[in-house]
This record gives C-alpha cells, structure tokens and sequence, in this order.
C-alpha cells in the first residue's frame, strides 16, 4: 500500500488541532509539511514554530519539504522544531551531497525534490545517498494545480534506476493528486502520495484518505 502524506498547507489554519486530530485517526502514514520563503517559489507559508506545534500534535512522522534558497542554513532548526524527514530542492543546491550529509548527520531522513523541468537522469550520482525523492508533479508554490501528465515517465525512469541500484529510495508524488490520478502515478513506479486539497476540501477527508491508501 502507498505511503499517505497530507500536505497541511491545504488544512484550515483555524482549527489546525482538528486537522491534526483528523489526521492522527485517518490511516495517514506522514505529515507533509511544506516550507516556503517567497524566494525560491512565489509564495511564503510557514517556518519553524508551526512545525514544532505540528510536531506536538501527533506522533506520525513530520516530512519538511522545504521550497526554500539555502536550505543548509536551516537544517538544524528544522531538525529541533521536529522535522523526522527533511526534503531538500535539487535547483536549491549547488552543493546538494553537503546538504544530504548535513540532514542525515543531524538524524533525519534526507531527501530530495525536483521540479517538474529537472530531469531524472541529473540525480544519478546522489541517489544512494538518499532516502526520499520528492517529485513534484506541478510548479511548487501553490496547492490546487493540476498534475503534469509527463510526471508518470519521470517516475518511472526514476524506478528502473533505483531498481538497478537494489536502493530502497522512495518515491514520493508532490503536487495535482486526486483520486482519479492516483492509481496510474503508484502503477508507474512511486511509494508515495502527497495530497493536500483533495484531502482538505472533501467532505469526508478521513475517507479520501482511505480510498488513497487502499488505491
């Protein structure tokens, strides 16, 4: 069954203990929480103090996406908020092995995410040394867009590599997950599915979460 990862920016901010409580009843296996700077991408979200509230709220793991410039200046913050796996831009990261090293010396799980342009084929000398790769399936910044179609060849690319590899690398989708599109994006090769309005703005989110998990 596939990894279930809400994205919370979706989630009302008003009862944000609700959606946590929600969540931590749903067969939700992670938090997706996504960090913006209003640099790398076009929009700001939160930081550091809402995940550590996050954190407090529930006792599944915490994955910090963070859609951010210099990413390396933050790991250690994120790390004492909270955050159990740390997902770091591909474009963000001259020096993407330093970032990697850095996450995984401070006990998280490290990962990397790549934007809709970035091909596969460039993180071939990083793969092993990572835990999750984070594909994003539309143009980080902002929730409600629709999924790339050409995001399924990505994927499953990405699997023959890893499968070549014998990694245990997972794939986790980012970005236009529904429950029409999420059958065909597991078949082409991922572990997980991020979801944020097709979850938050259901009647039944709990339910949707479900249908995701047993896709």
């Amino acid at each position: 069954m596939p990894v279930i990862a809400p994205s919370l920016l979706a989630c009302n901010f008003l009862k944000l203990q609700e959606e946590c409580d929600m969540l931590n009843e749903s067969e939700a296996d992670w938090f997706h929480l996504d960090i913006m700077d209003g640099r790398f991408v076009p929009n700001i979200s939160f930081g550091m103090p809402l995940v550590e509230k996050i954190r407090k709220a529930t006792n599944k793991p915490c994955d910090v996406h963070l859609m951010i410039e210099e990413p390396g200046k933050y790991a250690a913050d994120f790390k004492i908020a909270g955050a159990d796996h740390l997902i770091v831009h591909y474009e963000a990261c001259p020096h993407l092995h330093r970032n990697i090293q850095q996450i995984k010396n401070l006990g998280m799980k490290a990962g990397i995410a790549i934007n809709p342009h970035t091909p596969v084929q460039l993180l071939q000398d990083i793969l092993e040394y990572t835990d999750i790769i984070c594909m994003m399936s539309v143009n980080p910044g902002f929730g409600g867009q629709e999924f790339i179609p050409h995001t399924l060849t990505k994927i499953q690319l990405l699997r023959q590599r890893i499968d070549q590899l014998k990694l245990n690398t997972v794939i986790e989708v980012d970005g236009g997950i529904t429950l029409q599109n999420a059958k065909a994006v597991i078949e082409a090769g991922a572990h997980g599915l991020v979801a944020g309005t097709t979850i938050f703005n259901a009647p039944d989110p709990k339910g949707v979460i479900q249908r995701l998990k047993h896709i």
